[in-house]
């Protein structure tokens, strides 16, 4: 970032806090949750031990506590990557710029990110009602294609694999997980890798009423591959999280209650008890970081 960047590139509230999530730095904490539903909010913060601070601001709704010794934050982002890139960029700012003056600190400030959320299986090998992690994300979205540093990511291979075979006119970014954060769950969830879609309906397939783009679309992404790996699952934020939380230099992990599959046309009739065990999942993992 330059130096001073100017206030309609920062834009802070009346009270100091960042224009759309409603932080100040002093609420920052260098381990976050984060959630799509804003409702889900609620929902992981019941399992901290004590909440301090409760901010709502449009989507964006944070509670901040502690979980043993450690601070700890959960905020929604909505749904998509457009949202994840308003999410990330804010939490950056709040972690290194000065919001007094709009300079960059001098030392940068590394964030623990975790994304507990939901997905679609591509695949019947993973079963409804499991848990899993992202490796690899793939975007269909456009958010990266606007970053200067799109052409230096390091699986740029995979994501032109991808276009080949899907017969694409644009260009997917590929992205990886934190290696530190997605072996502290590898014992307890299944790994796979995403595809992160501008949508929920024709993006993932589904034709309600319009007619869709791309023929036998589920059976060509099935049979994709790259270096031995397969799509496993697919949902609206993973590879913008991996992708801009690596860029700004954070680390970040998505995980995944599976409530659906779409080989096998069903949805999971538990699927609060499944993300409710995500949760606690992540959140008794979270202790093992440093």
């Amino acid at each position: 970032m330059k130096d001073h960047a100017p206030s309609s590139e920062i834009i802070l509230n009346a009270d100091g806090s960042i224009y759309h999530l409603g932080l100040r730095p002093e609420h920052l904490t260098d381990f976050i949750i984060t959630v799509g539903d804003p409702e889900r909010v609620a929902e992981v913060s019941k399992y901290f031990d004590s909440i301090d601070v409760m901010i709502n601001k449009r989507e964006f709704v944070s509670h901040i506590g502690r979980l043993g010794k450690k601070n700890i934050m959960v905020i929604s982002s909505g749904m998509g990557t457009d949202n994840v890139e308003i999410l990330l960029t804010e939490l950056d700012i709040l972690a290194n710029v000065n919001l007094s003056n709009l300079n960059p600190n001098a030392e940068h400030r590394t964030l623990t990110i975790i994304r507990v959320g939901t997905s679609g299986a591509l695949r019947k090998d993973v079963p409804l009602d499991s848990l899993l992690m992202s490796d690899y994300a793939f975007g269909l979205d456009t958010l990266m294609h606007f970053y200067g540093n799109k052409k230096n990511m390091l699986y740029s291979e995979h994501a032109r694999q991808l276009q080949q075979h899907m017969e694409l006119s644009f260009e997917p970014y590929c992205e990886r997980a934190n290696e530190t954060l997605k072996s502290l769950l590898t014992q307890e969830l299944l790994t796979g890798n995403t595809l992160t879609c501008p949508g929920f309906y024709a993006p993932q397939g589904r034709r309600v009423k319009l007619p869709l783009q791309f023929e036998n679309y589920h059976e060509k992404l099935k049979s994709f591959s790259f270096d031995g790996g397969k799509l496993t699952n697919f949902e609206m934020e993973t590879a913008g999280y991996y992708a801009l939380g690596k860029a700004l230099g954070h680390k970040v992990l998505s995980t995944n209650a599976i409530v659906a599959n779409r080989e096998t046309q069903k949805f999971s009739v538990h699927s609060s008890k499944t993300i409710d065990k995500l949760i606690r999942t992540v959140l008794s993992k979270i202790s093992g970081l440093d």
